[in-house]
């Protein structure tokens, strides 16, 4: 039997695909098979400890509370679930730019104080409303940083508001490129997005890459009066610099779900609670999505939508058993296992790998016809790239 462990509060719409027969949902963090978890904090764990734990799964996109080197070095496979939670941001990406140009939460926080001037409030109300004018969306340009599944979605509201769209993002490929709609203009340099642009929202994740990417210099090269959205992660913005640019008037709001005390004072910056991915349509399909990875993983040894390691998918496991090796620097995976494995006489009935170039990272799946792998020797120069090896369907 399987053991979950949830770290956090978890959609039963996700929990209700574990077989009662097969797991034991909510078992000790040192006795897991699985985490699964929104925002908890993973990072001083100690993984050493935790040597039954074979997947994290993230029930949103963001992983930054959890160490993926830590993971991957442990041969523990990382998921999140991406695009569960896109339409949920999305709109709430629309709801901050409606508030950034059409002062709603100023003006509503004003029309209160007019409490107690009874019959005169329509009258106070029509003369105090010309201090809250603000520009409409429509015909205004967007910028995009990032178009990964709510990036594509932000697009196609944008557009469907009548706004003209530029995006940026290095990794983005041919199929979704054509989910963006008609008329995108996508840019090689994000340089050339920052000074075009009337709004710019933020759909990137936090790395060391991208920390501060919205700084005194890039704030620079921006057009005066932006609107800057910030629905992704609160190290993409320095917050001084938003902080001195709004005082000084170059950038005409900021909206983000990550305040912080300098913001929460500044004028014209818009805090909200990190709200995302709450809504009860997005907390569903984010535990359904973790749920389903980490059951294909558990019994198929299939990983999809993992951080840390590669894809591969060798779909429902049959009668055969698998083999799953997690490896470091191997530049042939696929031939370097295959001579473990014969030199063991395991007959190997198919194999797949993926490979990370960026890091070496790989992972190999093989479908074996055998009962026993006990006599696989993991010594010698092939094991010692070997971080973690698993048997599926003993």
């Amino acid at each position: 039997m399987y053991k979950i462990h949830t770290m956090n509060k978890i959609s039963p719409v996700g929990l209700i695909h574990f077989d009662a027969a097969k797991y034991a949902i909510d078992a000790q963090l040192n006795d897991a098979d699985a985490v699964i978890l929104r925002s908890a904090d993973m990072h001083e764990l100690d993984y050493d400890a935790l040597k039954s734990l074979k997947c994290v799964a993230r029930a949103g996109a963001g992983v930054n509370n959890i160490p993926l080197p830590k993971c991957t070095d442990h041969g523990i496979v990382v998921f999140n679930t991406p695009g569960a939670n896109a339409n949920a941001v999305a709109e709430l990406v629309l709801l901050g730019m409606l508030a950034a140009s059409r002062p709603i939460i100023r003006c509503t926080q004003w029309e209160k104080t007019l409490i107690g001037n009874g019959d005169e409030v329509p009258k106070l109300v029509e003369k105090g409303k010309s201090q809250f004018v603000g520009p409409e969306l429509k015909g205004k340009t967007v910028g995009i940083v990032g178009l990964g599944a709510i990036g594509r979605i932000v697009a196609n509201d944008c557009a469907a508001l009548g706004m003209n769209i530029i995006g940026f993002d290095p990794f983005l490929n041919e199929e979704n490129a054509k989910l963006l709609p008609a008329g995108t203009k996508v840019v090689a340099d994000i340089d050339e997005l920052y000074p075009a642009c009337d709004y710019i929202s933020l759909h990137v994740p936090q790395t060391p890459e991208t920390k501060n990417m919205i700084c005194a210099a890039t704030i620079a090269k921006m057009n005066p009066g932006v609107r800057v959205m910030n629905f992704s992660r609160g190290g993409l913005v320095n917050s001084a610099d938003m902080v001195a640019a709004l005082a000084a008037g170059h950038i005409a709001c900021y909206v983000t779900d990550f305040g912080d005390e300098a913001l929460l004072q500044a004028e014209n910056a818009i805090c909200l609670p990190h709200l995302g991915a709450s809504t009860p349509e997005a907390e569903d399909n984010c535990a359904k999505m973790a749920a389903t990875q980490t059951i294909d993983f558990l019994e198929n040894g299939n990983i999809i939508n993992s951080v840390n390691f590669p894809k591969v998918d060798m779909g429902p496991l049959g009668d055969l058993r698998r083999l799953a090796f997690f490896v470091r620097d191997m530049e042939n995976p696929v031939e370097e296992m295959m001579n473990m494995l014969s030199a063991a006489d395991i007959k190997v009935s198919k194999i797949q790998a993926g490979r990370r170039a960026a890091d070496g990272i790989a992972y190999v799946l093989a479908e074996v016809e055998t009962t026993d792998a006990s006599n696989l020797l993991f010594g010698g120069e092939t094991g010692a790239k070997i971080l973690r090896h698993r048997e599926i369907g003993k």
